[in-house]
């Protein structure tokens, strides 16, 4: 184990992955557009718990930005030898007919042109043929990629989607370089977001029941157990999957 970059780590799935991954003895980079006060609370409960971590600002849809957040990786810790690309956003609410271009715009640049810029600054550190040692890229996704979002969000399940094939095409690319690259889609997770939106919309939870076989949502530390395998060495001969960790939901 080495030194883990997790996009978005400040908060959500993200946040609960850099503490997981921490208690199991990586150095952790945790990345954050513009929550530094957030990142920090990430980075303190891992210091605190005898960890080692720091807090990157970066967009990751910025190639300048995200150089640099990498660069000051290789300084603080060393070399990435594994990335989790979790960082997204999401974009209009309600049908294609009534897009919000600009916001839909901005999705598609964090959710699928951020992962690639990210994925390429790591390829750089980690593959042979650049002098390094090999690694591990993790892509976040969502069950969204497989129902499709009708009605309220196909923008966000489309940039998922891509995520989904970038995930098997970068895998087959990198193999002889010694990088795995997988896939993880979660499905209804209880983060804060989810929570807060729970709360104002409490026929989500109802929704959540008719559609997942498990009968709940998932929770955050679920999610990353999974991100835990995917980045050890228990999975070693895995690459080009896409992972369900969804509780079984696998329609709309």
């Amino acid at each position: 184990m080495s030194v883990l970059l997790v996009t978005g780590g400040s908060r959500g799935i993200g946040a609960e992955i850099c503490r997981v991954a921490a208690t199991k003895g990586w150095d952790v980079a945790v990345n954050y557009a513009s929550g530094a006060d957030q990142a920090q609370v990430v980075v303190d409960d891992i210091m605190n718990a005898g960890g080692k971590a720091i807090a990157v600002q970066a967009d990751v849809s910025s190639s300048d930005e995200v150089e640099a957040m990498f660069a000051s990786v290789d300084e603080q810790l060393g070399p990435v030898t594994a990335l989790i690309n979790n960082a997204g956003t999401s974009g209009s609410t309600g049908p294609v007919d009534e897009l919000d271009v600009a916001k839909t715009k901005r999705l598609m640049e964090v959710n699928v042109l951020g992962p690639f810029i990210c994925a390429g600054a790591a390829i750089r550190r980690m593959a042979k043929r650049h002098g390094g040692g090999g690694g591990v890229i993790v892509n976040v996704s969502s069950a969204a990629a497989k129902h499709g979002g009708a009605g309220s969000y196909v923008d966000y399940a489309a940039s998922k989607g891509a995520v989904d094939v970038f995930t098997v095409g970068l895998a087959r690319e990198q193999a002889a370089e010694g990088i795995r690259v997988n896939c993880l889609r979660p499905g209804a997770t209880m983060t804060e977001m989810n929570k807060k939106w729970m709360v104002e919309h409490p026929e989500w939870l109802d929704w959540v029941m008719a559609q997942v076989p498990l009968k709940r949502p998932g929770e955050v530390r679920e999610i990353a157990d999974v991100a835990m395998w995917l980045i050890s060495d228990e999975s070693s001969y895995v690459t080009g999957a896409i992972l369900d960790a969804s509780g079984g939901w696998v329609s709309p």
